[in-house]
């Protein structure tokens, strides 16, 4: 494996997604008095995100993301310690006041094509089972982050080495699926 780091859950190879998981619990990183979150179901497009509002953990130049429909994602302790980071912000991220941790990202915009999907950070799981990301987005994003520009090839031949297909946007389903709903807003979709 290449010497370029990605992020820890991956660094070394990702795991595969167990079969029948069907969701568990994320925990912020502090000692004590732990916000937790279940997701009560398996997450969808699981992904190295590279964009500069995803929390990362300490050593990763990368967050992994997934999503889960809105109605499976709920705070089951502590979330008198969440905060919303940015509240300007299309993905209202729901953050620990302590320790940092983005629990979960919910869009409020009903007109949103995302909306109903919340974005969550299954490193944060005690459980393992989950989704195993399958791209990376937003991979230039990372120069904003302070990456030089001098590195980005072989940023992209790790990430293809880990079997992550590296986009500057999103993957083409999710990049179909906003089309597909602007398409549908203007009254120009067409199906078949």
């Amino acid at each position: 494996m290449s010497a370029v780091s990605i992020h820890p859950a991956v660094d070394n190879g990702i795991r595969p997604e167990q079969a029948g998981f069907s969701g568990g619990t994320l925990q912020c990183l502090c000692a004590t008095d732990k916000v937790e979150v279940k997701v009560d179901t398996q997450t969808l497009h699981n992904h190295a995100c590279g964009c500069t509002k995803c929390w990362k953990p300490a050593g990763a130049v990368f967050s992994l993301v997934a999503v889960a429909p809105r109605d499976k994602v709920s705070v089951v302790a502590h979330g008198e310690k969440l905060k919303i980071v940015d509240e300007s912000a299309v993905i209202q991220r729901h953050a620990c006041r302590e320790c940092g941790a983005h629990m979960f990202g919910r869009i409020e915009n009903k007109n949103h094509p995302f909306y109903g999907l919340d974005f969550v950070h299954t490193e944060l799981s005690p459980q393992s089972g989950w989704a195993a990301p399958g791209f990376a987005a937003f991979v230039s994003s990372i120069i904003e982050s302070g990456t030089p520009p001098s590195r980005m090839d072989g940023v992209r031949a790790r990430l293809r080495e880990l079997g992550l297909a590296p986009y500057d946007c999103l993957s083409p389903p999710l990049m179909d699926a906003l089309a597909t709903h602007a398409a549908k807003q203007k009254g120009t979709y067409r199906d078949a």
